[in-house]
């Protein structure tokens, strides 16, 4: 039967929890004896000095210290890989995936990672890396700990619970959950099968956007994030932590569960979002807007306005623009997008980007609606029409992503991509009449 979990509201709060009465001190944070015999222990996602706006630290009350555990070995890589990219030259074109297959043999959330693209270094703190997973176990009595990035876990086939040290949260398609850099966390499947999406952010945390003409309201709002409520597990028995450090994998024994937290408070927590939840702006005039009024969270970098990471979906919604071509027009961009698709259909794809498919425009690549969307779309009734059964998300980032040498060899990638813009023919007709066009100017209409 499964168990309803209880949540905390609201992104980037100061949060106060305790699984047991009297096991969160009161009125200050590291008592000389805990008076139920619990460990004092803080736990930074940011420098100590870091403006309080942004400063993230949770304390935590445990029933032993984190440094309980054998020394680190390492581990294999399978396909994981991490910063700096460089098995293979990243090139100019446009590429797509098909779903990454489900796995035959018994394979864990970790064990079924799979890594595409990246860029950036974890050792600078700058840049990210996409994997994709496929899993049919749970993780059983093997936990997992990212010290190199947060990890945005983006299910599109089968829901997972996540037994991090601060609690117990779930994700399902249309949901999304992120774990902070350093936690330390187990998967276990809700479903028979599992598959979806990880942005593996190196770079800043993740935080809502400004939303300056929007005012107030609109896109994420704070109150819909949640984080766990503590809960721990008091095991002893053979474990082992598997760690990402400096983009390899290493692997140590431990003789007790270390999601041991018995109370906590702080504001450095996972959390999960309902992408259901999300208050998409659009245009009511003309013009397709750009895809950043669609952004969840964004990850920024150094250089004002330029992010290293966006996370923006394209989930159901209402067109009606006038006068316009409404899917997404062409494009070439200076920022580098990831898509990824959990379910339905994707208004400027016709055809081969499937659910758990992905595609990659890097800097200044071409790409926009294949020439059937365009087809369709140039010659359709412009009436209010609502865009359903769609889930699409954007992963955009201000450096080129290199892509793996599994990318580019495994047979899921779809060489024939380009094609589908090979039916784009000229059009050009300067004998039309110069009268036609004054009537496809927005404010032309005679009241």
């Amino acid at each position: 039967m499964k168990t309803k979990l209880t949540y905390q509201s609201g992104f980037g709060n100061e949060f106060a929890t305790e699984a047991v009465p009297g096991a969160l001190p009161v009125g200050q944070n590291a008592p000389q004896d805990h008076p139920l015999g619990l460990y004092t222990e803080q736990f930074s996602g940011t420098p100590f000095t870091a403006p309080r706006a942004v400063n993230r630290r949770t304390w935590t009350y445990r029933i032993r210290p984190s440094v309980t555990h054998r020394p680190y070995e390492e581990f294999p890589m399978g396909l994981i890989r991490s910063g700096p990219f460089n098995e293979v030259p990243p090139m100019p074109n446009q590429l797509r995936w098909d779903p990454l297959p489900l796995p035959d043999p018994q394979t864990d959330f970790v064990s079924g990672i799979v890594t595409l693209a990246g860029n950036g270094d974890p050792a600078m703190q700058t840049g990210m890396a996409i994997h994709l997973y496929a899993a049919n176990a749970s993780m059983g009595d093997r936990f997992f700990a990212d010290a190199d990035g947060e990890l945005l876990i983006v299910p599109q086939m089968g829901s997972l619970r996540l037994h991090t040290e601060l609690g117990m949260i779930e994700a399902a398609p249309g949901e999304i959950c992120v774990i902070p850099r350093g936690v330390k966390f187990r998967v276990a499947l809700l479903d028979r099968q599992a598959r979806g999406y990880i942005c593996e952010n190196y770079g800043l945390t993740f935080r809502l956007p400004e939303l300056g003409p929007i005012g107030a309201n609109g896109l994420a709002n704070p109150r819909d994030f949640e984080a766990p409520v503590a809960a721990f597990e008091d095991r002893d028995g053979d474990f082992r932590i598997i760690t990402k450090f400096m983009g390899r994998l290493w692997q140590a024994a431990i003789d007790h569960s270390p999601l041991d937290v018995v109370a906590w408070h702080g504001n450095y927590a996972p959390y999960r979002y309902d992408l259901s939840r999300f208050n998409c702006i659009n245009t009511v005039s003309f013009d397709h807007p750009d895809p950043s009024i669609y952004t969840v969270m964004s990850a920024p970098s150094a250089i004002p306005g330029t992010a290293n990471c966006d996370f923006a979906i394209f989930p159901p919604r209402w067109l009606v623009a006038e006068h316009s071509f409404r899917p997404p027009w062409f494009h070439r961009n200076l920022m580098n997008e990831f898509m990824g698709l959990v379910s339905g259909a994707y208004d400027a794809k016709a055809e081969g980007f499937v659910p758990g498919g992905a595609s990659l425009h890097n800097c200044m690549a071409g790409h926009g609606p294949d020439a059937k969307t365009f087809e369709r779309a140039s010659s359709a009734e412009l009436k209010p029409v609502y865009l359903d059964n769609t889930l699409a998300f954007m992963f955009e980032t201000q450096l080129v992503m290199r892509p793996t040498e599994f990318a580019m060899n495994t047979r899921i990638l779809q060489h024939e991509y380009f094609e589908c813009w090979q039916g784009l023919k000229k059009r050009f007709a300067p004998e039309a009449v110069a009268e036609t066009r004054l009537e496809a100017v927005p404010g032309s209409r005679k009241g």
